[in-house]
């Protein structure tokens, strides 16, 4: 997706749970295919940013995708996918953002 899309942003609230007795070599092959897909989805310009939150394995994504389905489809495509659970918020533009004030 190209910079200034008219896309929906998505706001994401990930906590992960990795099922006890997972081997470690497989959380570890997970993670870092889920960077690599990370990578490339920000590279589409889907994914637009990531914050740690506080606590255990918990994360806050903002995302740029057409439609809900599309961001489901997105948040499906994550290798951690199984282990995750995801509340998505579509956002509006508010009229007093600041990013929309023209000076």
């Amino acid at each position: 997706m190209a910079a200034g899309s008219t896309g929906t942003e998505f706001l994401t609230t990930f906590a992960i749970s990795v099922p006890e007795g997972t081997p470690a070599q497989a959380v570890d092959d997970t993670e870092a295919r889920e960077a690599q897909r990370a990578k490339e989805l920000a590279g589409q310009g889907r994914l637009l940013r990531l914050w740690r939150l506080p606590g255990p394995s918990r994360a806050l994504g903002l995302w740029n995708a057409e439609s809900p389905d599309e961001m489901r489809v997105i948040l499906k495509s994550l290798p951690m996918d199984p282990w995750m659970a995801v509340e998505t918020t579509p956002l509006s533009r508010h009229p007093s953002d600041p990013a929309m004030i023209i000076a």
